[in-house]
């Protein structure tokens, strides 16, 4: 009874702050939109400042693994409580027209990071030329453009969805990198092509489970083809990374080769070597195409990841969305799928004690990363106002037990199924 109450309790006050805040947005809503003079003003300004964000909350019915909506996330929803935690998020940006061909972009953002705090955090802070009116090149803290719509998932306004969808950009950990990218855009067949390439290293910390992986200066380049042709865009996306430093699996590679020594077994000495991820590369392969007209909005994205170090499995994903317009409503339904290979690495030793426990060790480090779940996507976005809308949406996830990278905090019980329900308000300003 004393459970039953205080869930209510915790329910109510999320709710409470929610819809208060709710409350609030639609007068802003209101008055960006009819507040013409505060946008004239803003239109002839050299520094303009835009917002963005998200108020969701959201609850899975599974109590044995905590949803996530990428690997970046330390913690997740579970046990069937309403929680703010894992799709809130506020950003802000300054955009400076320095001069004709040089601006001067900054972005900030406050959301779930890798150590469960909201400190905000500086995603975008470049400078941009347009060195001619096809040709330009930004400098410094850039987006990681390692897959169609990557760059501004964590725009919530700009997503049909409540969430981008989790199978295929949840392991896409990182979300800026310092460095250079430069694109050239040309008429092509009767539309418009762009061709892109970035080279810089990353500055961010993720995190596996309960240990924290700090990537800062890891090595990322790639290149981006892009074709808009009337309501079609295609995107090509090849991108890789070479991490700094490894993912924490002590005292793991230390017990494989003290055991590989005192049996002289190579196979072995080859299992701590599949554990050590710094000085690997990882590729990104991904393909996309986005269809916009007369309110049928339509997306199908591809991609695959291709991991030298044996810790982490091999994965291929994709997803289908299809949205329908219709005045201010837009219902949506999506499917999406992920699945990763297991290495079938193994460490030869005997299973006897003590080196069963190293056995049992090896194997479910090598299990951390995989993934074969599919999900039913079903809701609906409401456009309140230019610049706000609200979205109701219902994720069916269903997977195997082996399925614990796209989850946290993964009990013996864990089934691979759950379902999430997810209400958010959506804004700019």
């Amino acid at each position: 009874m004393h459970n039953k109450i205080r869930f209510w309790s915790h329910l109510s006050a999320q709710a409470f702050i929610f819809f208060t805040a709710i409350f609030f947005l639609l007068p802003l809503g209101i008055a960006n939109d009819n507040s013409q003079d505060v946008k004239e003003k803003n239109q002839d300004s050299a520094v303009k400042f835009r917002g963005f964000g998200t108020l969701g909350i959201a609850r899975s019915s599974s109590d044995q693994a905590s949803f996530i909506r990428d690997a970046s996330q330390p913690q997740g929803i579970s046990n069937g409580n309403w929680s703010a935690r894992i799709d809130s998020i506020l950003g802000g940006q300054v955009n400076w027209q320095l001069t004709n061909e040089v601006m001067l972009v900054g972005q900030a953002v406050s959301r779930l990071r890798y150590n469960k705090k909201r400190t905000p955090e500086l995603t975008w802070a470049y400078a941009r030329w347009e060195a001619m009116p096809d040709t330009s090149i930004r400098i410094g803290r850039l987006g990681a453009d390692f897959m169609m719509l990557a760059d501004s998932r964590l725009v919530g306004y700009a997503s049909l969805t409540a969430r981008p969808p989790a199978d295929f950009f949840g392991p896409l950990f990182f979300h800026h990198f310092d460095g250079v990218d430069a694109s050239i855009t040309k008429p092509a067949a009767g539309g418009l092509a762009r061709f892109k390439i970035f080279a810089g290293k990353t500055q961010e910390k993720t995190v596996d489970g309960q240990n924290i992986w700090d990537i800062s200066g890891s090595q990322v380049n790639g290149v981006v083809a892009d074709y808009w042709q009337g309501p079609w865009q295609l995107r090509l996306n090849f991108a890789q990374v070479k991490f700094s430093n490894s993912l924490d699996v002590s005292p793991l590679p230390d017990l494989l080769n003290s055991a590989g020594s005192i049996l002289g077994l190579p196979s072995a000495f080859a299992a701590a070597d599949a554990l050590e991820t710094k000085n690997t590369t990882s590729r990104f392969y991904s393909l996309g195409v986005v269809y916009d007209s007369s309110g049928l909005q339509a997306q199908g994205m591809a991609n695959c990841i291709h991991h030298e170090a044996g810790l982490l499995q091999n994965s291929c994903a994709g997803y289908a969305l299809v949205g329908y317009r219709q005045g201010a409503f837009t219902p949506y339904v999506g499917l999406s799928a992920w699945k990763s290979t297991a290495r079938g690495k193994i460490t030869g030793l005997p299973a006897v004690a003590p080196f069963d426990s190293v056995n049992f060790a090896f194997g479910s480090a090598m299990n951390l990363s995989h993934a074969d779940q599919h999900t039913l996507t079903v809701g609906a976005r409401w456009d309140v106002k230019p610049n706000v809308a609200f979205k109701i949406q219902w994720d069916a996830i269903r997977g195997n037990s082996q399925s614990v990278f796209p989850v946290r905090d993964e009990q013996a019980g864990w089934n691979g199924k759950t379902n999430v329900f997810s209400v958010v308000s959506d804004f700019v300003f």
